[in-house]
């Protein structure tokens, strides 16, 4: 049997977070995505550690892309979500979703 791996709330973020930022996902670019939609400061050190769980996982993929001297000749490591990650987080939110089905919760909730 295959094991399924789930997913916690702030991989799913770090997951739509690389999404929504195609190929520029990169830490950096990450934490500020994550920041203008949530609304959460996300440490650095946080990040970082959820991204190579995801990698672990077999969820993100990472590259190394060129050195730049704005970065003292270092390159950027840029993520991507693989099929299987993609997979996941669809799975975690259809699931999110089949539990807020029949639920007056979100209705006229714009003050939560």
């Amino acid at each position: 049997m295959t094991r399924t791996h789930s997913l916690g709330e702030f991989e799913q973020i770090a997951l739509l977070s690389i999404l929504r930022l195609s190929d520029t996902a990169y830490g950096v670019s990450i934490r500020a995505e994550i920041a203008d939609h949530t609304e959460r400061n996300v440490a650095p050190g946080a990040l970082y550690t959820t991204l190579g769980r995801l990698e672990d996982k077999g969820f993100v993929t990472s590259r190394l892309g060129d050195p730049t001297p704005e970065r003292g000749g270092r390159a950027k490591r840029y993520y991507q979500v693989s099929k299987s990650g993609l997979k996941a987080v669809k799975r975690a939110q259809n699931a999110y979703q089949n539990l807020l089905t029949g639920l007056e919760l979100l209705q006229g909730a714009s003050n939560v």
